[in-house]
């Protein structure tokens, strides 16, 4: 078997603001190729001392590396969440090393939410969604649905969401973590 041609395949994370409740919720699914691989990967972390939720989908080590750069972009300014995804990007697209890392942010503190990228996008969201991974746009059509028709809270939103999700990306399932600020 060639695994130089498999595609990893990983992940749903869902940011819901709603109602002043922020919500993150993603999958545990891992695949390589057509195959499961794992089932319950924590794609969810807390960072700032609790005050900041990240998600990640790509590649986990380079996920982790560019955490570990955000939260050092926090402590250096002081907490603002804005300034450290602008320049976490700002790093990641002319850094040399950074520049090959794959894998898109969702950060977020009780008061803003970004979806952050290697192309130099630092993305907020007009309606208080956001979404990265193999079954975001599933998820994200389902939030929006739940938001409009249903009077569920933030959490309850994300969680029904990812579940949907699940149901109809194979490379996304139901072991659902859920971070809330």
């Amino acid at each position: 078997m060639q695994t130089e041609n498999i595609r990893i395949r990983s992940t749903t994370v869902l940011l819901v603001r709603k109602d002043g409740e922020v919500a993150m919720a993603a999958d545990g699914q891992v695949t390589l190729g057509e195959t499961i691989i794992k089932s319950s990967a924590k794609k969810l972390r807390r960072l700032s001392n609790g005050a900041v939720i990240a998600g990640f989908a790509g590649s986990t080590a380079d996920a982790f590396a560019l955490l570990t750069r955000f939260e050092s972009k926090l402590d250096e300014y002081q907490g603002r969440l804005e300034r450290a995804a602008i320049e976490l990007s700002k790093d990641w697209r002319t850094d040399k090393y950074l520049r090959n890392l794959e894998a898109l942010l969702i950060v977020a503190d009780k008061n803003d939410a970004f979806l952050i990228s290697g192309k130099g996008d630092v993305i907020s969201s007009d309606d208080g969604l956001l979404s990265v991974g193999s079954g975001s746009m599933y998820a994200i059509s389902a939030a929006r649905a739940l938001l409009k028709h249903t009077q569920l809270s933030a959490s309850e939103v994300a969680k029904e969401s990812l579940r949907i999700a699940g149901e109809i990306c194979i490379y996304t399932n139901s072991e659902v973590a859920l971070e809330v600020l």
